[in-house]
């Protein structure tokens, strides 16, 4: 069966037998065009199915409307709630958004940006995915003036605005906790050290491991993917281990629940003879058996301030994008996994 032929502006314009400019014309609502004839018009157009070229649109504008949101994934709540309130605030200024996932493919990424950038969006908020390494992408959003806004994992060396917390201080107030419970041997299940976010969460624990004066350990430290089953597999190296940990401090929520399985399995009493923490406060860090410690990650005003930030960038676009960073102050929750007194 062969497709029906799209309809054009020009298949209207031959039913009224009017020129195809009158018609744009009516459908955009110009003054210079009587009501009857815009009421004929878009009588016609409905009945055709006629359905506006919005890339054409945008490209005779310079002006789309949209905004494209790239993030590693949406099936996790941080991302989502990120992207919920992107949207809430674009929407109210007249902004769609077209949100893409890497799925932490660096190739997906590239693909999501070109995809994005045919499209003519008038800006991109993105999140890195952990297989990127190369800026060349999001260098060449950059060289075609688009404002780029990143939020959680972004790179200094961009120079564009970034939303996020303090990774590094987040760190250290993981490990100052579990030393006030009582821990001395405290491991770190990181991400990849080329991911900013991930590299200064590794600092953050060198240096509060040594400011307590605990032993630095290599075999203590691993770095990984941070999906459930790295989670896994990486707690499974910890208890493989001689000398044990006595805590676990996880980069990611999902490696955490990964972690708490095994550790399950494995009848190793939480908080007791291990204690673990997470990072992402994700909503079944509260419903799991025991609920698991995490940072939250203030989500919903990450979303709002890169939209907001977006908004300030499209306000004034001859201004030249230099690093701008904001940064939020991340919070530990305590729960039943790291709680000993």
């Amino acid at each position: 069966m062969r497709n029906k032929k799209k309809t054009t502006i020009k298949d209207i314009a031959s039913v009224l037998n009017i020129s195809p400019a009158a018609v744009s014309k009516a459908l955009h609502d110009d003054s210079r065009i009587s009501t009857k004839t815009k009421e004929a018009v878009k009588k016609v157009a409905k009945e055709l199915n006629y359905q506006p070229n919005h890339l054409a649109s945008a490209l005779r504008k310079g002006k789309s409307n949209l905004v494209g949101v790239i993030v590693p994934r949406t099936n996790s709540h941080f991302f989502s709630s990120v992207i919920q309130n992107i949207e809430e605030v674009l929407n109210k200024e007249g902004y769609n958004i077209i949100i893409t996932q890497s799925n932490e493919s660096y190739k997906k990424e590239c693909s999501n940006i070109d995809t994005l950038l045919f499209t003519q969006v008038d800006g991109i908020i993105a999140s890195m995915a952990n297989e990127t390494i190369s800026l060349d992408y999001y260098e060449k959003i950059k060289s075609k003036g688009i404002p780029l806004i990143l939020f959680d994992r972004g790179e200094n060396d961009l120079n564009v605005d970034y939303v996020g917390i303090n990774d590094y201080d987040s760190s250290h107030m993981i490990v100052e906790h579990l030393v006030q419970q009582g821990c001395k041997r405290i491991a770190h299940i990181g991400g990849y050290r080329h991911t900013r976010i991930f590299n200064n969460r590794i600092n953050g624990y060198i240096d509060a491991i040594k400011k307590h004066d605990l032993s630095l350990d290599e075999s203590l430290l691993i770095e990984s993917s941070l999906t459930i089953e790295d989670g896994r597999d990486k707690m499974m190296q910890l208890l493989n281990l001689k000398n044990r940990p006595d805590a676990v401090y996880v980069a990611g929520d999902y490696a955490a629940l990964g972690a708490l399985q095994v550790l399950n399995e494995n009848n190793i009493n939480i908080p007791k003879d291990m204690a673990l923490v997470g990072f992402g406060n994700e909503p079944f860090t509260s419903m799991v058996t025991p609920t698991i410690s995490s940072i939250h990650q203030h989500s919903t005003e990450m979303g709002k301030l890169a939209a907001l930030t977006f908004l300030e960038r499209v306000k004034d676009p001859k201004t030249k994008q230099t690093l701008n960073k904001i940064i939020l102050d991340a919070e530990l929750i305590v729960r039943d996994s790291s709680n000993l007194k």
